[in-house]
């Protein structure tokens, strides 16, 4: 039995790209996508708006959710955060950049895997706490950092928040992900337990721990080679 596809509701793809390359109102783009794809797959207006009304009344209180930590979390850089973070782990003759991001990586993949994926983050957690923590160390053995040693520190910090969280929630056995794959083998017949695929998360996520322990364990060896050392008495007092 043939069927006509109606791509036309596809337009509102169209209007969001190119509300976002000519950089209007992210709020209008979307609104204006959501009324062009309801009008072209033949829904009436009224439906259209209700639409819309539903889904704003469910989330009206997401930008206070949002918003709310990136104030507080604002306010707290803007009275020394970071320089306090900085200056607390200089204080730790044998604290490395490289070890305190393993460490990090070690306690993220451990919470994911507990469900606790919101205690880390880049806008909570690697931005004002980890990323400066880490260069402060880098500083505190190596002396100041030339530009593209401190970025690729600041790429590593965000890159082990991420490859904590990604492996570690998928030994989550609630994890959206594990749900997904259970649905698609109960689909094509295979009766798999929940439990069973992540329990087999569980080496993907060791080995995945080990290798970007190694990196970051060459990152110390980088920033060694690529830091302006200070000398031993200079070092001492910072």
């Amino acid at each position: 039995m043939n069927e006509t596809l109606n791509f036309w509701p596809l337009a509102g793809v169209a209007v969001i790209v190119l509300g976002f390359i000519l950089r209007f109102n992210p709020m209008l783009v979307v609104a204006i996508a959501a009324v062009v794809t309801g009008l072209a797959a033949h829904f009436p207006v009224e439906t259209v708006l209700a639409s819309i009304g539903t889904g704003f009344i469910k989330t009206r209180t997401l930008p206070l959710i949002i918003l709310l930590p990136l104030a507080v979390i604002g306010l707290l850089e803007r009275h020394g955060l970071r320089r306090h973070a900085q200056q607390w782990i200089g204080r730790f003759a044998r604290a490395t950049a490289g070890r305190l991001l393993i460490g990090y990586l070690f306690v993220r993949e451990i919470t994911a895997a507990l469900g606790l994926t919101s205690l880390g983050g880049h806008p909570q957690m690697v931005r004002p706490l980890l990323a400066p923590m880490a260069e402060g160390a880098a500083v505190a053995q190596h002396g100041a950092l030339p530009a593209q040693a401190r970025q690729r520190l600041l790429a590593f910090c965000a890159a082990t928040d991420n490859i904590g969280l990604f492996f570690g929630e998928d030994i989550f056995v609630a994890f959206g992900a594990i749900a997904l794959m259970h649905t698609f083998l109960l689909g094509v017949g295979l009766e798999v337990d929940p439990l069973h695929i992540a329990v087999w998360g569980i080496p993907t996520a060791i080995s995945v721990f080990v290798i970007h322990s190694l990196r970051l364990y060459r990152l110390d060896h980088y920033l060694a080679r690529h830091g302006a050392v200070q000398p031993e008495g200079e070092r001492a007092s910072a």
